[in-house]
């Protein structure tokens, strides 16, 4: 991997993960609820998946939201993170999800809630699912899109500029929707579809939600990241800019949760094909004749 793809200290990530996994109970939500929006996804689809791969499993929300679900066969687990793997239900395994250490071919779905957001080289890790699949195997994936936290992201900066003078990376970067569907096609998925959803989470201050980012795991791990705490005055005046630009009547403040949802399939010769260029057995003009008023 070269440096220039090296955006988050993945050693950190591991151990705010490690961190936050005894009292992630506590601030789960955001997680348990597109879990259960990846398995409304999977009703739709109309196959059997013998074994499946949660990638990014945490503490264990989406076996509990496939739990029961016909055509789901043995479900693995995989986290970063040792205790939240031993969390998340067996069979498990303690990975990096930028150095999957499955054999190709292994897995008829891959499911992942939330993680893929922390991967440094998204196209490899997406290319290592792809090849972790059986032909014809499934992707469903949920990942932060480029949205999220924007209003944190604002207080963050205006604050610092005031009180420090200057700015630093402290909300981590998120993928755009409109490269979502580039990438799942750079990685060799066939028939990628991508589209979002926001939710919107409200909060007593701004505080309150840096706390639950904490719980969550989720707090900033970026390579170029300040290495000292935020001083106190600094915290204060985001929460203060925070109230004065987003409070609402009831005095609580909204933060924004972008979600981009991915879907793909690994190619198999019985998916359909795009015609090859010049076999059209018609031609445009013909077909257009009498088309237009």
């Amino acid at each position: 991997m070269s440096d220039s793809m090296t955006v988050f200290d993945r050693t950190l990530v591991r151990r705010r993960r490690d961190r936050a996994a005894p009292g992630f109970a506590g601030h789960a939500f955001l997680f348990d609820e597109i879990a259960d929006r990846l398995a409304d996804r999977l009703e739709d689809v109309t196959r059997s998946f013998p074994l499946a791969l949660d990638l990014g499993a945490r503490h264990g929300a989406m076996r509990r939201a496939l739990a029961g679900r016909k055509g789901i066969g043995t479900l693995v687990a995989c986290d970063l993170s040792e205790p939240f793997a031993r969390r998340a239900g067996a069979p498990a395994v303690v990975a990096d999800e930028e150095f999957l250490p499955f054999a190709a071919q292994s897995f008829d779905l891959v499911v992942s809630n939330l993680a893929l957001h922390w991967v440094n080289d998204l196209p490899g890790a997406l290319i290592q699912i792809r090849r972790a699949l059986k032909p014809d195997g499934f992707l469903c994936a949920a990942m932060l899109g480029g949205e999220t936290l924007n209003e944190l992201r604002r207080c963050l900066y205006e604050a610092e500029q005031t009180v420090s003078g200057g700015v630093s990376p402290r909300v981590s970067p998120f993928a755009e929707v409109r490269d979502a569907g580039g990438l799942l096609q750079r990685a060799g998925f066939a028939l990628p579809v991508v589209d979002s959803d926001t939710l919107t989470v409200t909060y007593s201050d701004a505080l309150a939600l840096m706390r639950d980012l904490r719980g969550m795991g989720e707090t900033n791990a970026v390579l170029a990241r300040r290495r000292v705490p935020a001083r106190r005055d600094l915290i204060l005046e985001v929460a203060r800019l925070y109230a004065e630009r987003y409070a609402e009547p009831d005095g609580r403040v909204p933060a924004t949760f972008q979600v981009l949802y991915l879907a793909g399939w690994a190619p198999h010769e019985s998916q359909q094909q795009p015609l090859k260029p010049g076999s059209a057995t018609h031609r445009l003009g013909d077909a257009l004749k009498g088309g237009c008023g």
